[in-house]
């Protein structure tokens, strides 16, 4: 093993502890959605005297990095997501659980941002090697408030004075995959996401004479069951759609016909074909069931986050990397894409690159059957860090060497 490779990761290895330190200040406050200012405050803190650019967002506490390299060159990015959910921690990890009420980091985000400051770190000590450019994107608001897509309006993929030719980003995993294991795999990689809500408008009566109302609660059943129909008639099963109604409400009272019903889905896909052909399809179908009962109906069909692709060389690269780094059994090719939603997609659309899943099981918890991401119960190992800032510093070293 070459000796650049040993040095990274001893210095990555001489840092850790300071990875676990802002890993656990970050657990400890958690913050949610597009505002973190406490959050911002701690990543500055420790990029400073780094000398990298730093750049804070107007419309949200993101924080942007620039490294110049000592020869110029093209522009890779790496990004960390730093928010949290909002969940009361039942955790039994030896990190110091959250100190407010209700909010968690129970997808790992404090482990993103603080393996992007160790790769930023130790990227920072590598400035004299690097031909070009890496932009560091710390991000709010991957929880469903599309801070990716917000920091791209802002101009994070401009931040360097020239358009990043690679990006990448590493996701933990509490479970999943075995602690210290890389997995991925090209293609499709996480699903896209939408939001499918629906308001059946009736008229309201007694319980005990329906005909003298308009029932909007049988039709909006009807729906429910409809949409599930039409995922398995009206779309490929090689392109999987999956719809999950999550919410429904309707009525007061067993004797009362209400005035309306309403229900929430979540609808996931894996290709932009197959995501525009959902809207296509439900709509219509929904309000065909409306007008067939004498109703009107209100349909909201909203896309959130795009599937995320990984670009087939740049797995390549990331296996490669990998297994030079740490041996080739500290990869796996994932044999099917994820259908939670991720707003890297947005970046991935318009860089090459790869979202990488990095397993951080805790000990004493079997990977397999572990609380998962999301979980109040999930927990995430730091012995995971200087691995992940290790192979991310290293994607940026050899994109730029080899550019």
């Amino acid at each position: 093993m070459s000796n650049l490779v040993e040095d990274l990761k001893n210095d990555a290895r001489e840092i850790a502890g300071d990875l676990a330190e802002l890993r656990h200040a970050l657990h400890l406050e958690p913050e949610l959605g597009l505002e973190l200012p406490r959050t911002q405050e701690k990543v500055l803190g420790a990029l400073d005297g780094s000398g990298i650019e730093l750049t804070l967002g107007k419309g949200l506490n993101s924080v942007i990095g620039v490294l110049r390299g000592s020869r110029p060159g093209p522009t890779v990015l790496l990004r960390g997501d730093m928010d949290a959910l909002p969940l009361q921690e039942t955790s039994v990890s030896d990190v110091p659980i959250s100190r407010f009420d209700g909010v968690m980091h129970a997808c790992g985000h404090d482990l993103h941002t603080s393996m992007l400051v160790g790769a930023a770190r130790l990227l920072a000590a590598r400035r004299e090697q690097l031909a070009g450019n890496v932009v560091f994107m710390f991000q709010p608001g991957e929880e469903g408030e599309d801070g990716a897509g917000h920091m791209i309006a802002e101009g994070v993929l401009a931040a360097s004075g020239t358009h990043p030719t690679a990006a990448y980003a590493l996701h933990v995993s509490s479970g999943m995959l075995p602690r210290g294991v890389f997995g991925a795999r090209p293609g499709p990689m996480m699903a896209s996401c939408a939001d499918l809500r629906v308001t059946v408008h009736g008229r309201g009566g007694h319980g005990s004479a329906p005909f003298r109302a308009n029932d909007p609660i049988p039709a909006a059943c009807e729906m429910v069951t409809a949409i599930q129909t039409a995922v398995t008639r009206k779309f490929d099963i090689f392109d999987p759609v999956v719809v999950t109604v999550g919410s429904f409400h309707g009525g007061t009272k067993e004797n009362i016909i209400p005035e309306f019903a309403h229900f929430d889905a979540t609808v996931r896909t894996f290709s932009a074909a197959a995501s525009e052909r959902t809207r296509e399809v439900l709509v219509p179908l929904i309000e065909g069931i409306a007008q067939a009962h004498g109703l009107e109906v209100e349909v909201s069909f909203e896309g959130l986050y795009p599937a995320t692709i990984n670009d087939a060389h740049a797995i390549d690269i990331v296996r490669d990397t990998v297994g030079e780094l740490f041996g080739q059994d500290r990869f796996e090719t994932m044999p099917q894409p994820l259908a939670g939603a991720e707003d890297f997609s947005r970046v991935l659309q318009q860089v090459p690159g790869a979202m990488v899943f990095l397993g951080a099981t805790i000990e004493g918890r079997d990977h397999q059957n572990s609380p998962w991401n999301h979980s109040p119960e999930a927990a995430f190992d730091d012995r995971v860090l200087p691995d992940g800032s290790t192979l991310l510093a290293r994607l940026a070293l050899d994109h730029l060497a080899g550019a």
